[in-house]
């Protein structure tokens, strides 16, 4: 299974959302059954590591900061995975707006899993302070907590979608 996580920069979110599932799957002894990426709509940023408040964040709950660098996604991560989880509306928006018809079933939001969220968005916290940084980690956590659980239940494969 290959799971690619979707924001707008791939500096915040989406690199946060991938290193806080990539430990929980790693915990769970999925390791082998699933990779998981990153990479934004937008990408400006190009192949930046993520921004030091993430890592910091990050770091603060004991979770491996990989070598994450920004990238934008392109047509072929359509084809090449499995699930690809927006961590907004507008990310989902825009992903649709270039997803060829036969792989729009991929796409989801990532809080869709997280059963114990209030929220159906992981809010953007760029332009905010650190506390944003630790409300997005805190969705992370729950989101990825729910996509585990989710692969478990359903025993592996496609039918997480």
């Amino acid at each position: 299974m290959k799971i690619l996580m979707i924001c707008m920069g791939n500096v915040c979110r989406s690199p946060m959302a991938q290193m806080v599932t990539l430990q929980l799957i790693r915990q769970a002894g999925l390791a082998r059954d699933i990779q998981i990426d990153s990479a934004g709509t937008h990408a400006s940023h190009g192949k930046e590591p993520p921004d030091p408040r993430a890592i910091m964040v990050l770091s603060g709950r004991g979770y491996t900061i990989g070598k994450s660098r920004s990238r934008q996604v392109i047509e072929r991560d359509f084809s090449r995975y499995d699930l690809i989880l927006a961590m907004d509306r507008a990310n989902l928006n825009d992903l649709q707006c270039i997803c060829p018809a036969d792989h729009m079933h991929k796409l989801r939001l990532f809080l869709e899993f997280a059963l114990e969220a209030d929220v159906c968005d992981v809010p953007d916290p760029y332009y905010g302070d650190i506390k944003g940084f630790e409300r997005v980690l805190d969705l992370c956590e729950a989101g990825a907590r729910g996509l585990v659980a989710h692969y478990q239940t359903h025993d592996s494969g496609p039918q997480i979608l």
